[in-house]
């Protein structure tokens, strides 16, 4: 699209314990975003969640290489949650890209969404898993979740806990995100409902964990998203009942994102 605009672009991602790929992911992005002509300016944030494995070392030596990197250190293990919310809140351009920093969502599925997002289309785009690459159980429980979430919020999301998420920047940054796990992407979804956003999916390709082991166990995983979607449920009934004030938007709906940026 070469008479549209490039776009500011911030990754923005948690890691934990991610020694075997923290590496990849970020020369992947890097690479990515360097090269790409619809990217104009562009910054990497991730936030160590008290790793006890080297991934802070890594970091700190990716960022002598690349002064575009910001690393966010937390002391001790906070949970995928904080941690995501911590790296978001750190960013400062327009639009920011979530992440994983276990391989599993290639950034070149961000393609479609810049040509999206050049095009006027927005604020807020997700990424619809086409063929999940996760477990069975695991794939089971995000799909039972997803059905429960689109039901409460009267929605029709084909992917609905998806973390591959491209929001523009002052409404992500506003997001009063209250996860503590990694029903964190869950939250986002609700919450820019909740603002009157409709999401746009697009679809992407999701591939198995680069290496290591997933950072919290299932059962207490499928528990936890369990009780966080019945909490989202009860808050979204709650404001359709007026018990509880709608939060307000960042910018005026129906505006052009790129209209608020230029």
């Amino acid at each position: 699209m070469p008479n549209r605009p490039a776009v500011d672009v911030s990754v923005a991602a948690p890691a934990y314990n991610e020694a075997d790929n923290i590496a990849a992911a970020v020369t992947e992005w890097r690479d990515y975003l360097e090269r790409h002509p619809g990217v104009a300016t562009w910054e990497i944030v991730v936030c160590d969640d008290g790793s006890s494995d080297a991934t802070g070392r890594i970091l700190r030596e990716l960022r002598e290489d690349c002064p575009q990197l910001v690393v966010v250190t937390f002391a001790r293990n906070r949970g995928a949650g904080a941690a995501i919310a911590a790296a978001v809140a750190r960013t400062r351009l327009d639009w920011v890209v979530l992440l994983d920093s276990d391989g599993q969502f290639p950034i070149t599925n961000l393609d479609a969404f810049l040509e999206r997002i050049r095009a006027g289309g927005g604020p807020a785009f997700s990424g619809a898993r086409v063929r999940k690459a996760d477990s069975l159980p695991y794939r089971w429980g995000s799909a039972a979740s997803g059905a429960v979430s689109n039901l409460l919020h009267r929605t029709r999301y084909r992917d609905f806990n998806s973390i591959f998420k491209v929001v523009r920047g002052p409404l992500f940054r506003a997001l009063p995100l209250e996860s503590a796990g990694m029903n964190c992407s869950t939250e986002i979804t609700a919450r820019v409902a909740e603002l009157g956003h409709v999401w746009e999916e697009l679809p992407i390709e999701h591939r198995e964990r680069g290496g290591g082991s997933r950072g919290w166990r299932f059962w207490r995983g499928a528990r936890d998203r369990a009780l966080f979607v019945g909490y989202l449920g009860l808050r979204r009934w709650l404001l359709r009942r007026g018990v509880l004030r709608a939060p307000l938007a960042p910018f005026p709906l129906g505006r052009s994102p790129l209209e608020e940026v230029r």
